[in-house]
């Protein structure tokens, strides 16, 4: 009956966990959809200023290639630009989402790249004459351009603001088109010119005029009014500054005693451009190259300057929309585990008081439990028989009924369940402080059979006798050594530390002392430097640790050497080396890993104690351990580098070259690895 209830209860349950399911999901749809957004509008920004530059490009190179010089330093300068935009818009496109859209308009990007090379090198010659140079870059422009259409992502309109950048993005290149087509037209010997060429210059310069007015207009519609008074505002400003350039040059001139004519203003110079005028007549005008390139470059950049900000609005406003959705994705999220948390909780007490109030209607099956099996139980196992009182909290009902009778053998249910339970309480304590107590005797009896070993070594004269001896001490020792892995594996720290520094190779020989096949294991070249008192005991400990698997798995009959260095910088570094099968490089990377970052203590640490005792504790002093192949081509080195912190520099110790370079290996290598013994251990067994 109460699965029944509880089940019933679930329901509404699992109903909200899958309603809040779908909303969370969405939420997270939505995050995703705008994160997207973000690397469209980096990808549009991208690809805006490529386009911009490569345009650019043709512009300033009209006059030096017209004239012959294709070794210009201005042409080289922005090539040079432009190819440096093309490595970021790869970059933007390796972050893109991989929509078909987007990448069907990066493939008419590169198919338009392929050919700018070509363009390059045969622009202003007879194999491409002027307005085909001019007009082959709209290859690579123009798609470049057309990706401003993917914007749009959470505004009110999406094809608007795409619209509207691409647009303005026509007008720039209508604008640009014009400076190349016009300065073109200044700059060239006409008489050189085939026939046609130069009415299918003047065509070309009149249409682009044309379209630069309808980009405008198509502008003026997608936009807003902010964004025409914003753009308008930019040409005057540029007309301003174009003004004063003027005012400028007149006034250097007549200081140079020469005569300088004033130009008319843009739209007077395309005008008087395209009405066909020799470069003589445009001269006497004031119209020159030079004087129609500056003013046509203040137009391009005032159109560039709003197109900048148009991609960085619309990058800002994606990475609003973006944190924005994120932060509801988590708050929607944490709603939901809340609100389905309190709700499981709810019916979970529904359930339980309800099912306990109609387990106690029907418990009169239990009376004999409750009244006689009991009584017998209980005279069984006190030893005063008839004395035994459970009295609780009875259940408020007097009544003689049926009911009163379930209520009076539920009481008695409840009594004996009280006495049990308090009686395992009790067993389960004195159970714990029985082990307590066994644990802290066998601590103090190791330290007693270790004191009684070392004094029967002292007294014992036979050597083969006295060999048996080293060995039980140092199995006791190790039995001390796995007592104190379990003390590191609680988190605790060593009882007793050391009050003084301890010379580093006392150290060394205290862990070498805890080794088993101690009589393999040479020292050689270790420095005269101190180890500091507080962590002397937890050096000896990993040393020992490190030692241990070094003699275990190497040939009985091969040595084990140990040496340290001290760094320049007050560090140590020891190096345990053995000559024994040595390790694959992805076992060696693993364990480095699981030395450098100790996992957890969970089951699992038990069958790989060793690994993480020396990840332990060289995480507590800051002791670094890796393992690596040996130099000589067989067996492993153990590497542990000491920090400064722990050690004392003695003075005149210098580290050779190939120490220093190791060292720097080290420091290379460590964050990403560190290594454990126990995987060593099942490696090399």
């Amino acid at each position: 009956m109460a699965q029944k209830l509880q089940a019933i209860l679930l329901i509404p349950v699992l109903v909200a966990l899958v309603l809040g399911g779908v909303r969370v999901k969405r939420s997270v749809d939505t995050w995703q959809a705008a994160d997207d957004a973000v690397r469209v509008a980096e990808l549009v920004q991208a690809a805006n200023k490529y386009a911009s530059d490569a345009i650019n490009e043709r512009d300033v190179s009209v006059i030096p290639l017209v004239k012959g010089d294709r070794d210009s330093a201005v042409v080289t300068k922005a090539r040079a630009i432009t190819d440096e935009d093309a490595k970021r818009f790869e970059e933007a496109v390796a972050r893109m989402p991989k929509t078909a859209s987007l990448e069907r308009r990066v493939d008419l990007v590169r198919a338009g790249e392929k050919q700018l090379a070509a363009v390059r090198a045969n622009a202003f010659t007879a194999k491409l004459t002027g307005v085909q140079t001019e007009e082959s870059y709209h290859a690579v422009q123009h798609p470049l351009m057309e990706i401003s259409n993917e914007l749009g992502f959470g505004s009110s309109n999406q094809a608007s603001f795409g619209r509207s950048l691409y647009a303005l993005s026509l007008t720039q290149a209508a604008e640009s088109l014009i400076r190349a087509i016009g300065t073109h037209h200044l700059v060239e010997d006409r008489g050189k010119l085939s026939e046609g060429e130069l009415q299918a210059q003047l065509a070309s310069f009149s249409s682009y005029v044309y379209l630069e007015q309808v980009a405008l207009q198509e502008y003026a519609g997608a936009g807003t009014d902010a964004d025409m008074a914003r753009l308008r505002k930019a040409l005057s400003d540029a007309a301003e500054k174009g003004q004063r350039q003027v005012q400028e040059a007149e006034a250097k001139a007549e200081a140079a005693g020469k005569t300088y004519a004033a130009p008319p203003a843009l739209d007077a110079m395309t005008s008087a451009i395209a009405s066909g005028a020799t470069a003589a007549q445009l001269a006497d005008r004031g119209i020159t190259p030079e004087t129609f390139f500056a003013a046509s470059t203040l137009s391009f950049d005032a159109y560039r300057g709003e197109e900048v900000y148009l991609t960085d609005t619309a990058l800002a406003d994606a990475h609003d929309i973006a944190d924005s959705a994120r932060r509801d994705a988590i708050v929607n999220a944490a709603v939901v585990v809340l609100a389905v948390l309190v709700a499981f909780l709810l019916a979970a007490w529904v359930a339980r008081t309800m099912s306990t109030s109609m387990r106690r209607l029907s418990a009169s099956a239990l009376e004999i439990a409750g009244q006689r099996l009991p009584a017998r139980l209980t005279q069984l196992t006190r030893a005063v028989p008839g004395r035994v009182e459970g009295d609780v909290e009875p259940i408020p009902i007097t009544s003689t009924d049926e009911i009163g009778e379930v209520a009076r053998a539920f009481d008695h249910v409840h009594r004996e369940a009280v006495r049990l339970a308090a009686e395992q309480a009790l067993l389960r304590a004195n159970i714990n402080t029985i082990f307590g107590n066994l644990a802290r005797r066998n601590q103090s009896l190791i330290e007693r059979q270790l004191g009684m070993i070392t004094e029967l070594e002292g007294k014992e004269a036979d050597p083969d006798q006295l060999e048996n001896l080293f060995r039980l001490d140092h199995l006791a020792t190790r039995v001390r050594r796995n007592g104190e892995n379990l003390l590191v594996l609680s988190g605790e720290t060593p009882a007793q530390q050391w009050d003084q520094p301890l010379p580093l190779v006392d150290v060394v020989r205290a862990a070498v002392s805890e080794v088993e096949q101690y009589e393999r294991i040479e020292l050689s070249g270790v420095p005269e430097a101190e180890i500091h008192g507080r962590a002397v005991t937890d050096l000896v400990h990993l040393l020992a640790e490190l030692l241990e698997n070094a003699t275990t798995f190497s040939s009985p009959q091969s040595r084990v050497r140990v040496t340290a260095t001290r760094l320049p910088d007050g560090r140590l570094m020891i190096e345990i080396h053995d000559r024994g099968i040595g390790l694959p490089a992805p076992d060696l990377a693993e364990i480095n890993h699981t030395l450098a970052n100790p996992p957890t203590v969970d089951v699992a640490i038990s069958q790989r104690m060793g690994l993480f005792v020396v990840g332990r504790l060289a995480d507590r002093h800051g002791i670094r351990v890796q393992l690596r192949p040996s130099d000589e081509g067989q067996g492993v080195t153990a590497l542990a580098m000491l920090p400064d912190t722990i050690t004392y520099r003695a003075p005149g110790t210098v580290p050779d070259d190939d120490t220093l370079a190791l060292a720097a290996f080290m420091d290379g290598t460590f964050p990403d690895g560190g290594r454990g013994f126990e995987s060593w251990h099942d490696h090399r067994s």
